[in-house]
């Protein structure tokens, strides 16, 4: 897994000032008797690289202890918590931030109530932006990949019309095709 690591980092470095926070996403066996080895990764895992982690194991969330303890190794390493906004996963909404960084991933449910959910995150950005929020992610997924981009208008607008920035909206180009075709 190191060599792994390493090769990886050793890769997105180049993107040099474009580099986001990179994630790591941990599968849902992945559950609190594990926490020694995330330790290791989070310590040894380079400290230029922005680094956020998102636990999914119901276990994670359902003790407060562990969930501190989880909390407390980001808080002290300088990682991104990722809080997820899924219908079916509420504890994974656990809006706690570990470092001066929002990490969100919204899963919509191609439901009605997806645009209210996600109006909901304006004032709640607004209020860690006051609480010195430095840099904010936020992914939006649907079942429906389709409607990810709609759903992702609708909320770049809101919020650049909250926190009064400009945020540009992502246009796909007429005739885009693939990861491959250049202009």
């Amino acid at each position: 897994v190191k060599e792994r690591v390493e090769d990886f980092c050793n890769a997105v470095v180049n993107f040099e000032e474009k580099l986001g926070s990179v994630f790591l996403q941990l599968h849902d066996n992945f559950n609190p008797k594990d926490l020694e080895k995330l330790k290791k990764f989070v310590k040894d895992f380079p400290r230029e690289i922005p680094l956020a982690v998102e636990v999914r194991n119901k276990d994670w969330f359902e003790n407060p202890r562990v969930h501190n303890d989880f909390c407390q190794l980001l808080e002290d390493n300088n990682v991104a918590n990722i809080i997820v906004d899924t219908a079916g996963r509420r504890d994974m909404l656990h809006m706690r931030l570990t470092n001066s960084t929002a990490f969100i991933r919204f899963v919509g449910a191609n439901h009605s109530s997806d645009i209210s959910r996600l109006e909901d995150w304006i004032p709640r950005i607004e209020k860690w932006k006051e609480q010195g929020l430095q840099k904010l992610y936020f992914f939006v997924h649907q079942n429906v990949e389709v409607e990810s981009p709609l759903l992702a208008e609708h909320f770049i607008k809101k919020l650049n019309a909250a926190l009064k920035i400009n945020v540009p909206v992502p246009k796909k180009k007429p005739g885009q095709g693939n990861l491959f075709d250049f202009d």
